[in-house]
């Protein structure tokens, strides 16, 4: 087998226009929503991004090609398909090399990103500390930590231990940025109960604090939290009650590294009686949106 040289190939249509990008993983199309949701989602968060003025980028592996912004059919390809693979920046040029096709966690959509100059990913929640294992850290946070991507996503996913993962993006310095909250969102509700040090009431504000982090840190990436849209969310002590059951679940079926995560997120949609999936599809597609407008906010013409 002869391996080819990497390359990232853009969409037409954002190779094209001189709109400002935003970078959608899809790990959520092939492994975090049930088919259709998932396909509903997807081209629903590309919607709401071209909405804002900005050109959506939803990373992939298809047959090999890496591929930054794919076509409907791509998307209802990874939506549907079976044996499609989940790769963070890790297996991106492994897998391509295989000629296999893969959805991109934060991690790989983060390193795809920066490849090609987008400054701004749009995700549902990213990946952190496990609960109970100290050690499972989520390749989203070093790759985050060194890459200069902002992520934009509601905080971390509820199963996650969130205290540990707040305190590890301070310990490597990665700037967590409240936007209309003053508490680290907890995926399916809006806050967690720890609170942030960093608070704005807009886009804008957030960009100028982007760009005077850059300024001095151009090596490291950020966070922008936004809770899970009024009305959309859950009880706090309702989904802890739940995490803790689908978290004991997993341990008795012995359930752990990359399937643990789909795992306790199917169970908890199932818990929930179909809660958790309409707070994820909401939080999704308000994250997407503010994705754009902050992409726009960074344009250097704003500067």
């Amino acid at each position: 087998m002869k391996a080819s040289s990497f390359e990232v190939l853009i969409s037409p249509e954002a190779a094209a226009s001189p709109l400002p990008k935003v970078a959608l993983e899809s790990v959520v199309i092939a492994f975090g929503l049930p088919y259709p949701h998932n396909l509903e989602v997807a081209l629903g968060m590309e919607e709401a991004v071209r909405k804002e003025g900005a050109i959506p980028l939803t990373m992939a592996v298809i047959g090999g090609k890496v591929k930054a912004g794919l076509s409907e059919e791509e998307i209802e390809f990874l939506a549907q398909a079976k044996g499609i693979w989940k790769v963070s920046r890790r297996e991106i040029p492994l897998v391509a090399a295989l000629g296999r096709s893969g959805a991109t966690t934060v991690s790989g959509t983060v390193f795809l990103a920066e490849k090609i100059g987008v400054k701004v990913v749009a995700t549902g929640g990213i990946g952190g500390v496990h609960r109970g294992y100290a050690f499972d850290i989520s390749a989203d946070l070093p790759t985050i930590a060194e890459t200069p991507v902002v992520v934009v996503c509601s905080g971390a996913k509820s199963i996650l231990d969130l205290e540990a993962t707040l305190e590890w993006l301070e310990t490597w310095g990665v700037p967590v940025i409240g936007l209309g909250t003053e508490e680290f969102p907890a995926f399916y509700t809006a806050g967690s109960g720890l609170p942030l040090e960093y608070s704005v009431s807009s886009v804008e504000e957030a960009a100028m604090l982007l760009k005077a982090h850059w300024a001095m840190r151009p090596g490291c990436g950020a966070i922008v939290a936004v809770p899970v849209p009024e009305g959309k969310g859950m009880d706090r002590a309702e989904v802890e009650e739940m995490v803790e059951k689908a978290q004991k679940e997993a341990e008795e079926k012995g359930i752990k590294g990359k399937g643990l995560t789909p795992f306790l997120l199917k169970r908890l949609v199932e818990l929930s009686g179909g809660k958790a999936l309409e707070a994820n599809k909401a939080l999704l597609l308000n994250n997407a949106k503010v994705a754009a407008q902050l992409a726009k906010a960074l344009q250097p013409s704003r500067a």
